[in-house]
């Protein structure tokens, strides 16, 4: 069983992403069996984004520090450290309110 200290991880990910002129930084955790589960670290300093992208089929995105802001469409949500956001099947972007890391959990089909 592998375990992660994601505290200090997060951390690290924070002071990659303050240090980086993307203002982001990302470490991929978990590919999970058969590549279809997979957990993601992305850090993104204060005022920066994830542009528009397409979502996954499943996806959900766990606060970790700070706060951001998801937007998909008309509609947004906010979530801070300790908060966990659906993300819609459809574009999204991503905004740190704030120096913020999250978890991005997504399911991936087989051959994708």
């Amino acid at each position: 069983m592998d375990s992660t200290d994601l505290p200090s991880l997060v951390r690290d990910q924070l002071a990659a992403a303050g240090q980086a002129s993307s203002g982001r930084s990302a470490v991929a955790l978990h590919r999970g069996r058969h590549h279809h589960l997979r957990q993601t670290i992305i850090a993104l300093a204060a005022d920066r984004r994830l542009d528009e992208h397409e979502a996954p089929p499943e996806a959900t995105l766990q606060v970790l520090s700070g706060r951001v802001r998801l937007t998909a469409g008309e509609e947004s949500w906010e979530g801070a450290a300790g908060e966990l956001l659906v993300i819609p099947d459809h574009r999204h972007d991503l905004l740190a309110l704030e120096d913020a890391a999250v978890l991005l959990t997504t399911f991936v089909p087989a051959g994708s």
